[in-house]
């Protein structure tokens, strides 16, 4: 035994003195680039250019020519074929020093295989197979020639009128820490320099998810420990999986927006955390420092900038235009130029583009690699995962496969409306719609769209109009092909156009033309199956009265039809779970599971007036976080712990529970443990997730699920920001929901 602890110490060691050459050699390199250039070369290391929009001083050149130039180091959203790419990339073998230029796009949930949004793959809970995502979209995306995404979005998350909650892991920061690390491992592999590596952005930094009013660019405004505690962890959680660059955000952190926030990119980012990869701004962030009222010009923006710590500027092209001006003035000095120059390079050398700068380009490699079958199958399980089955009376799911359905709804062939506007590279030829996708299973089926997508009279201000006589025509169809089919299956919802960047909504319920739609279907008498095409949460309260069963399938992606279809007909039991609360009414939001009492807390069916609730409605969500039905049902015993007193951190607890499968199908339930701290020094939440873990069970079968628990479960932010725990009483839940849980109690003590 001692002999093999020798032997791992010795292969340890000479890992880590491995590293050190490497890192020895990386820094020599660097510092011998950098000693060979121009001051105007450097900056161009940190002035990121795209050819699709003309923004900043520099507008009136075109982009290839700031390229060949050297004007620009970096480009975004440059498309083509991997041979126009690698054409334009090699512009930089026209500049002096010829140093390799960073070829990023926004490769959000897939390049050509397109899977569920990002807050459908977050319902999976499944991060192996997130990762699995990201992993596909690296190696397709990189066969094209492109070096970074601007992904994973980590944004925490709790009102869904902001359009961008499609692109998040949801509410929770314990789960979306998870996820975080899933997909940045998943996008940068084991090593960055590997040419299937694609380099990971994290964004947006910090806490832009909690917009005010849900409205896109706005202020946020929270107090710290609210940042640290629920915003800042899937950030964390990024850096430390290694991600190579950060994305500020559009947002201000107590009064002062991230882009020139020192406290945020320097104080916190770099030295608390040690992050040492590259900082970039979000598109025109530093020109929009005027508009925000901390500075009063361009130049101005520049200074505060780069003395905040951000090395690249990305579309505005202040960089460019005002940081000699600023040095020659002494506004701004060489050692920080400096600084963000050899991160930019550092990323690249990282990347292996100083080794390859064209990451071993094969114009044909993309055919290999890109929409193979086996990502389709990848992309048709996430489908089938990411489905939330919200209700189900008299089990009419699954369909038979064999049942005469009328299909109905304005989506249902719509290729394109499977994707959404974070998809932009997905070809619309390769997605199975969902009329496809339902005839290979069950081929009688009769189609009609039956409404128009909305007649929202906000909404069709800017995107189109209502045509009354038609939507009359649509509805009498579907009511027709209704009278002689055994089920209803109604596939509803939202746009691809109605969600995303600047798709803020202030009316987030289906639209009325789809409500009376639904209705009319009801009245029929057929069973109504809901499916639901949707980039964030919806108030369907009313809607689903109208419905025997619903499911949310968000944005479904390249595989859309055919997991869709699975789920429909029994050949994929829905296991999803919501990772956002679905509100009751709009007036609710934001909401969400892991709100703090207070001092007159309120339960739904108690007395009394002076409390804190609402007259008109409940206090609670019409779907709490993580829910999900199943087409089989779980019953849960009693939670059991192995000590209720424990001295010391050097213990752990055990929390088990016994899950029998007590329905008729075989299915998967995700366990889900929460924490909660009854009396702290600072208020702390109802219930916090703290594990989860899922079990697949047969009919009948039972499983004990296990938990372990340490102190470091126990641990928060206190009043002076520091991460520690507690002495005292704790309430454990574990169930199916954050809502429908088993509790019992414990003591802990130092």
């Amino acid at each position: 035994m001692k002999i093999f602890y020798v032997f791992v110490i010795t292969c340890l060691m000479a890992s880590c003195i491995q590293r050190d050459k490497k890192d020895i050699k990386k820094d020599q390199f660097i510092s011998d680039l950098m000693q060979k250039m121009t001051l105007e070369e450097k900056i161009a290391q940190l002035n990121l250019i795209t050819p699709t929009a003309g923004t900043g001083p520099f507008k009136t050149k075109r982009a290839i020519v700031k390229l060949q130039e050297g004007d620009a180091g970096n480009v975004l959203s440059l498309r083509g074929t991997p041979k126009r790419i690698h054409d334009k990339l090699a512009f930089a073998d026209s500049t002096r020093l010829r140093i390799p230029i960073l070829n990023a796009l926004d490769i959000i949930h897939g390049y050509r295989t397109i899977f569920p949004i990002p807050l459908g793959l977050s319902c999976t809970w499944d991060t192996v197979l997130i990762e699995k995502t990201a992993r596909i979209a690296a190696v397709e995306a990189t066969s094209m020639g492109y070096h970074q995404t601007y992904s994973p979005m980590v944004d925490i998350t709790r009102d869904p009128r902001w359009g961008r909650v499609m692109e998040g892991s949801g509410e929770d920061a314990y789960l979306g820490s998870l996820i975080a690390r899933a997909m940045v491992k998943g996008y940068q592999g084991d090593d960055l320099s590997d040419p299937t590596s694609l380099m990971a952005c994290i964004k947006h930094f910090a806490a832009y998810g909690a917009a005010e009013a849900g409205r896109d660019y706005n202020t946020t405004d929270m107090s710290r420990i609210t940042l640290y505690q629920n915003y800042l962890p899937p950030y964390k959680a990024a850096v430390d999986a290694g991600a190579g660059s950060i994305m500020t955000s559009f947002n201000d952190i107590e009064g002062i927006p991230a882009t020139a926030n020192k406290w945020l990119l320097t104080d916190l980012l770099r030295d608390d955390w040690g992050f040492n990869g590259i900082v970039v701004s979000d598109y025109s962030c530093v020109s929009e420092l005027i508009p925000h009222g901390v500075a009063e010009d361009y130049k101005e923006a520049v200074q505060k900038s780069i003395d905040a710590g951000l090395d690249m500027d990305m579309a505005s092209e202040g960089y460019a235009t005002y940081l000699k001006e600023l040095v020659d003035e002494g506004k701004v000095s060489m050692q920080q130029v400096d600084k963000a120059c050899r991160r930019v390079l550092e990323g690249k050398y990282d990347l292996g583009l100083f080794a390859d700068p064209y990451r071993n380009y094969d114009p044909d490699r993309y055919k290999k690699v890109i929409l193979t079958q086996e990502n389709k199958e990848v992309a048709k399980l996430a489908v089938s995962k990411s489905i939330v089955l919200l209700k189900n009376d008299n089990q009419v799911l699954p369909l038979k496969k064999d049942s005469k359905i009328a299909l109905v709804g304005p989506l249902v062939e719509d290729q394109y409306e499977m994707m959404s506007m974070w998809s932009p590279d997905g070809q619309k030829d390769s997605v199975v719609s969902i009329l496809e996708g339902i005839k290979n299973i069950n081929p009688n089926v009769e189609f009609t769209e039956g409404t128009q997508v909305t007649d929202n009279p906000g909404y069709l201000k800017n995107f189109g109009k209502f045509d009354e006589e038609k939507q009359a025509q649509l509805v009498d169809k579907a009511l027709k092909i209704s009278k002689n089919a055994d089920v209803i299956v109604a596939v509803l919802g939202e746009s691809r156009n109605i969600s995303g960047e600047a798709k803020s909504m202030s009316d987030i319920t289906l639209p009325n033309c789809q409500l009376q739609l639904l209705k009319k279907l009801k009245a029929t008498g057929k069973p109504v199956v809901l499916v639901l095409l949707n980039g964030r949460p919806l108030t369907l309260e009313d809607n689903l009265d109208y419905t025997d069963a619903a499911l949310v399938a968000w944005r479904p992606g390249t595989m859309a039809g055919a997991g869709i279809a699975d789920v429909l007909f029994g050949n994929y039991n829905p296991s999803g779970k919501l990772t956002m609360t679905f509100p009751r009414s709009l007036g609710q939001v934001p909401i969400y599971y892991n709100y703090k009492n207070t001092g007159r807390p309120f339960k739904d069916g108690e007395r009394g007036a002076f409390k804190s609730r609402y007259l008109d409605e409940t206090n609670a969500p019409l779907f709490p976080f993580g829910y999900g039905l199943s087409y089989t049902t779980f019953k849960y015993g009693d939670v059991e712990l192995s000590d209720t007193l424990l001295i010391g951190a050097d213990k752990r607890l055990s929390v088990s529970i016994n899950i029998t499968n007590s329905g008729s199908y075989a299915g998967e339930e995700t366990v889900q443990l929460y924490l909660n701290d009854p009396v702290a020094s600072i208020a702390r939440p109802v219930k916090e997730l703290k594990k989860f873990k899922k079990v697949f069970l047969q009919p009948g079968e039972s499983q004990k699920v296990a938990f372990s628990l340490s102190h470091e479960d126990l641990k928060f932010y206190n009043n002076d920001l520091q991460w520690d725990w507690e002495s005292g009483k704790f309430n454990v839940y574990v169930g199916t929901n954050s809502a429908d849980v088993k509790g019992a109690d414990f003591v802990w003590k130092k």
